[in-house]
């Protein structure tokens, strides 16, 4: 899988600064013009997403299957987020996976049992401990979002084909000066196009798609 460069990056949405689940959520997002950019799609993306936000050192060493697993929270945090935007009841397996996460981080070593050592204790791969620490956290962030204080500012960006989530403030419902751009201009296209409706109710086309030839005065 190639990673996904570009050379102007979006800028955070509202309300990602604070909750680093609505970044979570907010990484993978759909342009115009049929592209989408996944900064999650390949483990150095992965790595340095959680770089970037403290959640892990430099040179993890991301492998394939750490970064599905933050993949795969990512879907169930949107599912939860459009549930909750919409008004609709949680999935239950967005929360069941949302409270797995929070349980997977390991506080201790693990007892373990082998047939030539015996019991004996053994430590979680440290790659794997960073990961299931940083999706624990992440999950905990999500939960914090959907019943705190801001829950309700919660909404989906109202540009499409944007699919970003924000923070509400006012009247505000983009996730950036782009997409709040995009949006007017759509509007402003829909109110010339339904004015000049009624001044083309009068024009007919032949079935062939060619316009009648014009009398000459």
């Amino acid at each position: 899988m190639e990673e996904t460069v570009i050379a102007d990056p979006l800028p955070s949405a509202p309300g990602a600064e604070r909750y680093p689940a609505l970044d979570l959520a907010n990484s993978a997002v759909t342009l115009p013009g049929g592209q989408r950019l996944d900064l999650l799609d390949t483990p150095a993306g992965a790595e340095r997403w959680l770089v970037d936000r403290g959640l892990a050192p430099v040179d993890t060493g991301m492998q394939e299957l750490c970064a599905s697993l933050l993949r795969s929270l990512r879907d169930h945090v949107r599912a939860l987020l459009a549930a909750h935007a919409a008004g609709r009841p949680a999935p239950a397996d967005a929360l069941t996976a949302l409270n797995d996460a929070l349980t997977r981080a390991p506080a201790a070593s693990l007892l373990r049992w082998d047939p030539d050592r015996g019991l004996y204790r053994e430590t979680a791969h440290p790659v794997a401990r960073i990961v299931e620490h940083a999706l624990a956290v992440l999950a905990a962030d999500t939960a914090d979002l959907l019943t705190g204080p801001d829950a309700d500012r919660l909404t989906a960006c109202g540009s499409t084909p944007c699919n970003r989530y924000l923070l509400r403030h006012g009247r505000r419902h983009w996730c950036s000066v782009r997409c709040g751009d995009r949006a007017r201009a759509a509007r402003a296209y829909a109110r010339r196009t339904a004015a000049a409706a009624p001044h083309l109710r009068g024009t007919t086309t032949p079935p062939d798609g060619t316009r009648p030839p014009r009398t000459r005065l």
